[in-house]
């Protein structure tokens, strides 16, 4: 047997950073990875640059395009256009790179990392964690964090988040060159996605692209419409090469800790209901986890409890709010659009939330009572 302060289920953006923060702290974490090394994060990259407040480094080798306009369109035309405000207030990073660096950096922090490594069973014996894996040696922790994904087994099993999570159905891919979309902008493009959108992310040299569907568990294997989308874009045709994902998206609230245990990032059902935006909250819950998990093994805090009640206020009211906008929008997505988008000031609101500088709570009512009144005249 082996023991550590900390055990972290999960070596991406959540697990890493996690890792990151604790190790900071001086604290012994391991983090067991079931997968090897990845290429390619199936993730169109973009950040609020407040979030770097959250992460004890700088990230900017990670760093590939700086957003000054956010653009709208229906069906490819309808055009809208968003000035991000402030100094490069939305970032779009390559995934795999910001994850890698995260790593590294809590690796020369001390934290261990063991990959491609199963976990087969996890128990609680004496007051402490004990795992045991398909490498036949069990590992030993006071704390367990759970960051293994939207896809993640052990969330469920310790009663962590929505006892049934819910989940969006995506598409991923990147592909080389920017096509039509400018290297200071992202674009979102509604009408080709029943109850959903699909977006473009500029990387230097290429092209992170999304297609999602947020309600009525939605699918996407019309391929004529996501050839569509894809010349929408600038680009000929649809590729091969394509990541489906199950994204868990949040959910209502729940509570995302127990005895000595607590979930991060996807695996905590955290990602944004309306526009799938997981960085940010896989950021804020790292940090966080980290802070309480500190305040407990130093004596000031009994249980973790803290640590659901903080991410509820900060990210879960606003995701309530994103939610109920995410059900009116997609099941009326014409009117939403009119309404939603094409307003005066709502193409700035989108912008401004996804630079963080306002919360889905601060538009929601009135963006709700606007398309349901003229939804149902």
């Amino acid at each position: 047997m082996i023991g550590f302060d900390v055990v972290i289920i999960g070596g991406g953006l959540s697990g890493s950073s996690t890792a990151l923060n604790l190790s900071k702290k001086g604290y012994s974490v391991l983090i067991i990875e079931k997968e090897k090394f990845q290429d390619y994060k199936a993730c169109a990259g973009g950040m609020a640059s407040s979030m770097q407040r959250f992460l004890p480094l700088d990230i900017k080798d990670s760093i590939e395009s700086k957003i000054k306009n956010v653009e709208f369109r229906w069906k490819a035309s309808d055009n809208v256009t968003a000035d991000l405000t402030g100094e490069s207030p939305f970032w779009i990073i390559k995934r795999e790179k910001l994850d890698q660096l995260l790593l590294d950096e809590s690796l020369s922090n001390g934290a261990h990392i063991i990959r491609p490594l199963l976990i087969e069973k996890i128990i609680k014996k004496n007051d402490k964690w004990e795992i045991t894996c398909n490498n036949k040696i069990k590992y030993i922790a006071e704390f367990l964090v759970i960051a293994d994904g939207s896809q993640s087994k052990w969330a469920s099993h310790l009663h962590l988040g929505p006892r049934k999570p819910k989940f969006a159905n995506t598409i991923s891919l990147r592909l080389k060159g920017l096509g039509e979309i400018p290297r200071d902008a992202v674009r979102f493009e509604f009408g080709f996605i029943k109850y959903g959108f699909a977006w473009a992310f500029p990387l230097r040299e290429s092209l992170n692209i999304g297609l999602g569907t947020f309600i009525n568990n939605g699918l996407l294997e019309n391929q004529a419409i996501n050839k569509q989308v894809i010349r929408s874009f600038g680009f000929d045709d649809f590729p091969n090469k394509v990541i489906s994902k199950k994204l868990r998206i949040w959910n209502g609230f729940h509570s995302i800790n127990g005895d000595k245990v607590l979930a991060v990032g996807d695996a905590a059902s955290l990602c944004d209901p309306f526009l799938a935006e997981g960085i940010r909250p896989s950021l804020i819950s790292s940090f966080y986890a980290a802070e309480y998990i500190d305040q407990c093994l130093s004596g000031k805090e009994d249980n973790l409890n803290l640590y659901t009640k903080k991410i509820n206020n900060i990210w879960g009211k606003s995701m309530a709010w994103g939610r109920r906008i995410a059900q009116v929008f997609y099941r009326f997505p014409r009117t939403g659009y009119q309404l939603g988008v094409k307003r005066k000031t709502a193409p700035k609101r989108i912008a401004q939330i996804l630079s963080g500088e306002i919360s889905y709570e601060d538009i929601a009512k009135r963006v709700i009572k606007r398309l349901l009144t003229k939804s149902e005249s």
